[in-house]
Formats: C-alpha cells, structure tokens, sequence
C-alpha cells in the first residue's frame, strides 16, 4: 500500500476542510471524496469541489442518497424542525443514523482500489454534540473491523478527535487557511455558507470557537 497517499473524507464544512489542508502538509499527495447523502444542504459539495480545485487536490463526488432515506432526521427531511439544542435524553434529531458508518466503509473500498492505506476525517468527540458516530472508540472499532473486512491494514487519522473548536481555529490558522475556512466552507445546518445562519447548532459551536481562538491571541 502507498503511504504517501491519504483519502480525506470531505464535506466542504470547517472540520473537514481544516484536515484537507492538515493532510497536504502531511502527505504528498492527497485525495477528496465528498458524499451525497440526500442532505438538505447539497450546496455544501459545491463549496468542496472548488476548496479541492484551490488545494490542488483530486476530488470526487459519490451518490449514496440512500442514507438519507434510511432514517428520520432534519438534515435529510424537509418537513422536520431542527433541535436548536441536544435533548436531555437522546441525541438531537440532525443526527444522521449511519453516516459516518458508510462514509469510512465506502470510503475504505474506494481507498483499497486504489492502494490508499490512510484515511482522514474530521470528526471530534470534544465536539461531538451527542453523536456516537463521532467517538474515538467509533473510530477505533472501525478501523480494526475494516482491516479484517478487507485484510488491509488502513489508517483513519482523526487530527481533531481531542481538540475543540477554537483549537481547531487555530490549526486553521496555522496551517494558514483561516480566512479561505472563515469564508469559504458551509458549516450551517441551514446550507449558508461563511458565517452562516448564525442560530442553528453548528453556527454556534463554530462562531464560539472562533470567537474564543481569536480572544485567545
């Protein structure tokens, strides 16, 4: 397997673009692959194709509408109200069952047929919002079970896993792409890109985050 390759799941939004640019100094030669999951925000994979042409990186998009439809929640269904915050017992409803699930598995085949062994993802138990998906162990687990599935021997980087948001601003920052994240990359839930709606989960964690890096220096 090619160790000087990695495959970065990306999704346009500022974790995954943050690693994007966290993998080029670390690799020589990177590789994105975006998802169509049936999100309500599919504008978010145009905003990746054109960071990934910036970056000077391969990218591909592929159809896997089908999560979307596989379970109930409000990034895939029009007619739910989002969870402005976590239930006290559950996880918010912009959970999407299986996400991260197929998108390291598909991703895993998609690397093996091309002799990719690292894999990189943005996602962070720090700020993991009650997603299981998002969790070390998640990831631990997955990687080991996809190296039996496969009899690879993968690596899934997780450069984010233990650092919040202001501290992922600050990698933006020393990496030297704080501003193409600031401006460039769709975090809201509601698909506005930059700084977003403002009110939706997501834009809160990213505009406290930076708030905190930026009153930090």
């Amino acid at each position: 397997m090619n160790k000087e390759v990695a495959l970065v799941v990306f999704s346009g939004g500022q974790d995954s673009t943050t690693c994007l640019f966290w993998a080029k100094r670390k690799f020589k030669k990177v590789v994105a692959l975006s998802f169509l999951y049936g999100q309500k925000h599919e504008k978010e994979v145009e905003l990746a194709r054109e960071i990934a042409r910036k970056a000077d990186v391969d990218f591909e998009v592929m159809d896997v509408s089908f999560i979307g439809k596989l379970g109930h929640n409000s990034l895939t269904d029009v007619t739910m109200v989002m969870d402005q915050e976590k239930p006290v017992d559950s996880f918010p409803n912009t959970f999407v069952p299986g996400r991260n699930l197929f998108f390291l598995s598909i991703a895993a085949v998609y690397a093996r047929e091309r002799g990719i062994s690292h894999m990189v993802t943005g996602v962070s138990q720090t700020d993991f919002s009650g997603y299981p998906d998002c969790r070390d162990a998640f990831i631990k687990s997955l990687n080991v079970t996809l190296n039996l599935a496969m009899d690879e021997q993968f690596v899934i980087h997780t450069p984010l896993m233990w650092i919040d948001k202001a501290e992922t601003w600050r990698l933006a920052d020393e990496l030297g792409v704080l501003e193409l994240i600031r401006s460039e990359t769709l975090t809201c839930y509601n698909g506005i890109p930059g700084d977003g709606c403002g009110h939706c989960p997501a834009c809160k964690l990213r505009r406290e985050g930076l708030e905190k890096y930026l009153n930090s220096k």
